[in-house]
């Protein structure tokens, strides 16, 4: 089984498969998102919620994956992670 990312990382983790284009949508509401691990199958139901068929969505119900489908779908929120995540990598250099 793999590790437990805390959700701060796996916000990160979403962030980085969208910023790095690892989403691919094959039809309507079902995306391929290649992970580190693998190339995981995401679906988006017509209620918004996701399923995914990785190992950590199957034994806790989220995953990095299925959290950028999410992103994906919501512009508002994906655009408020990515400035906080900007703030925080500003502030993490400034510290060097």
């Amino acid at each position: 089984m793999g590790k437990t990312l805390s959700l701060d990382r796996m916000i990160k983790k979403a962030y980085e498969l969208i910023r790095e284009r690892r989403i691919e949508e094959i039809e309507g509401g079902v995306y391929n998102v290649i992970g580190d691990h693998g190339t995981y199958t995401v679906i988006r139901n017509m209620d918004g919620s996701v399923t995914c068929n990785c190992l950590g969505f199957i034994s806790k119900k989220k995953c990095s994956h299925s959290l950028a489908i999410i992103m994906l779908n919501n512009p508002a929120l994906l655009e408020g992670v990515g400035k906080a995540i900007e703030r925080e990598e500003k502030k993490r250099k400034t510290k060097r």
